[in-house]
């Protein structure tokens, strides 16, 4: 068997044949560079991606015309995602990116749900100037997007002296070294100071893709690296988890999950979010190894047909998990170890101050929708940077959208707190711990997938609702709610206690029944809610799971337990 089998198929999708056709991520990148359109065409748009750029266009601009009438044409811009695996910054780097998002953006850095950072606004003239500077801050945009591995997850806690949380970054910074494409073609276009490597690459030479093959994978993938105690990254939401097994202080190895994936299209039934399945227990030295089986495997028998089916998930759903894991083993060349006992058992923000076990700080800084910005009598921007020009910490990023400054000296906590607190930059005790786990997708105006919006409205919408769980008594209570503007699900809005999914302009689909955890999928409560009912609608379910709950039974275990079937019965009479 070799390594880029792919199939033969008169059916392939277009994106195949881009692929195919590319030359190694090339395409016609450098030519649509050098000329003075605002936009490039699809096919360089589409392979752009395996860059860490998406194209878009502000679709509110859309229908803008001039002074004689005449349409303006659609406003382009480019967005453009930073590696970061396990969420690593120094000071310098996150400055860096402030400054690129200034000079060369449109004002605002974004943090992900995937401990990521992006650029938005990047017109289509400075975009090799923006990734050439981000590669001079030795960070890369390289496989942020596309149909590759992305950017690998780990737990951010910073705590110093931890053998276990050393050994955990130390996997993910393994993974996203062996995962990362071969290809040249990123140095070549966007790293690279001599103008032939851009200008010529028509007679490229390629090289070796031994893990992706000719045309890399199906669609993208994703991995994340976790503890029992504390789920942080949502490893059972993507394509491959690891939950790290303890021994004497030590990880010995991983449970393996496979087959996590939050996207989907309520009109095409085939298409559904799952959480992974448990399929092997993987030594600490050999996750690399069987890492490379897994993706050989998807790449291998992937569907190349429908992109829209195309997910490790839906192989695993039509092959059953013992199937795949035979596959695996045969890709790896050996029996896999059937999983150790293990439970996921919770979660942590890592919000506030916190000691960090070598007689320093750290602390968690709460950042709504991860939206970095000055706006009003709230300039987090500003004040980020004059904390970090200052004091040059590290900082980490969550997978709450929220940011960690971590080394801090005790002596200077009072300095940096006034700081914060000049600008606007409230503790994390001012939040209440439902807001603290909430995120959102960026959504309109950007988004081209969006139908309605996510991030612009998330705060208001946690003000309603933290004002409503105030009323019920419950303001203390961590009762998670994941945002999205589309069904992709990029916010994770299928696992957590309340899943609210962009379903028409204005309208969303209410899912309950998960938990901070990740580990259960939620379940539809209602659909095509206009988003000024969503807290009425929930207001009864609340008071319901104030009367009815077990002893410490989290809202999203009430939902699970009372049952779908139940709580559609009892509350459809609100709707």
């Amino acid at each position: 068997m070799t390594d880029d089998v792919v199939k033969k198929s008169p059916k392939l999708s277009k994106m195949e044949t881009i692929k195919a056709e590319s030359r190694q991520l090339r395409g016609t990148i450098a030519e649509e560079l050098a000329n003075p359109e605002p936009n490039f065409s699809g096919d360089a748009a589409q392979l752009l991606k395996f860059h860490g750029t998406y194209q878009q266009d502000d679709r509110e601009k859309r229908n803008l015309k001039d002074e004689q009438g005449n349409r303006l044409g659609k406003a382009y811009s480019c967005m453009i995602r930073i590696c970061t695996p396990g969420g690593k910054l120094t000071a310098e780097q996150f400055l860096g990116q402030l400054d690129l998002c200034d000079t060369l953006g449109e004002g605002t850095l974004r943090l992900t749900s995937r401990q990521a950072s992006q650029l938005h606004g990047v017109l289509k003239k400075n975009l090799r100037e923006t990734i050439h500077k981000i590669n001079q801050l030795q960070l890369d945009t390289y496989a942020a997007c596309g149909d590759v591995n992305r950017n690998v997850m780990c737990n951010p806690a910073p705590y110093k002296n931890n053998r276990i949380l050393e050994q955990m970054q130390a996997t993910t910074d393994a993974l996203a070294a062996h995962l990362k494409p071969k290809s040249t073609s990123y140095f070549e276009l966007w790293v690279s100071d001599e103008e032939g490597n851009r200008e010529n690459i028509t007679d490229f030479q390629p090289v070796e893709e031994p893990v992706y093959g000719k045309t890399y994978l199906p669609r993208k993938f994703k991995f994340g690296i976790s503890l029992p105690e504390d789920n942080h990254v949502d490893i059972l939401a993507q394509d491959t988890g690891l939950l790290a097994i303890v021994e004497d202080g030590s990880v010995v190895g991983y449970n393996l999950y496979v087959g996590g994936g939050m996207g989907r299209t309520p009109s095409a039934k085939k298409t559904f979010p799952a959480i992974g399945k448990l399929m092997a227990f993987v030594p600490y030295d050999e996750v690399c190894a069987v890492a490379e089986a897994v993706v050989k495997v998807q790449r291998d028998y992937g569907n190349r047909e429908d992109r829209k089916v195309a997910r490790l998930k839906y192989l695993i759903a039509n092959w059953g998990i013992e199937k795949f894991r035979k596959k695996v083993e045969e890709y790896y060349g050996s029996p896999l170890e059937d999983a150790r006992e293990a439970e996921i058992t919770g979660v942590d923000d890592y919000m506030g101050w916190r000691e960090q076990g070598d007689g320093k700080l750290f602390v968690g800084i709460q950042i709504e929708s991860g939206r970095i910005k000055d706006e009003g009598e709230l300039r987090i921007k500003t004040g980020l940077r004059r904390v970090l020009e200052k004091f040059k910490m590290p900082v980490r990023l969550t997978a709450l959208q929220s940011m960690i400054l971590c080394d801090i000296d005790p002596s200077d906590k009072n300095e940096i707190s006034q700081i914060l607190q000049e600008h606007g930059i409230r503790p994390a005790e001012d939040y209440s711990p439902s807001r603290r786990f909430a995120i959102s997708c960026p959504a309109l105006p950007m988004c081209g997938l969006s139908v309605t919006e996510s991030e612009r409205v998330m705060p208001q919408f946690m003000d309603r609702f933290d004002a409503e769980l105030e009323k019920q008594g419950l303001q203390k209570d961590v009762i998670s709610v994941h945002m999205t503007g589309c069904p992709n699900g990029c916010a994770r809005p299928y696992t957590p206690d309340i899943g609210l999914v962009g379903r028409s302009v204005g309208k969303y689909t209410i899912f309950l029944g998960g938990n901070t955890r990740g580990t259960r999928l939620g379940f539809i409560f209602q659909d095509q809610v206009p988003l000024d009912e969503i807290v009425p609608r929930l207001s009864p379910v609340l008071n319901f799971y104030r009367q009815q709950r077990e002893p410490n039974e989290t809202f999203g275990d009430f939902c699970a337990r009372i049952g779908e079937q139940s709580l559609i019965e009892q509350f459809t009479e609100t709707a």
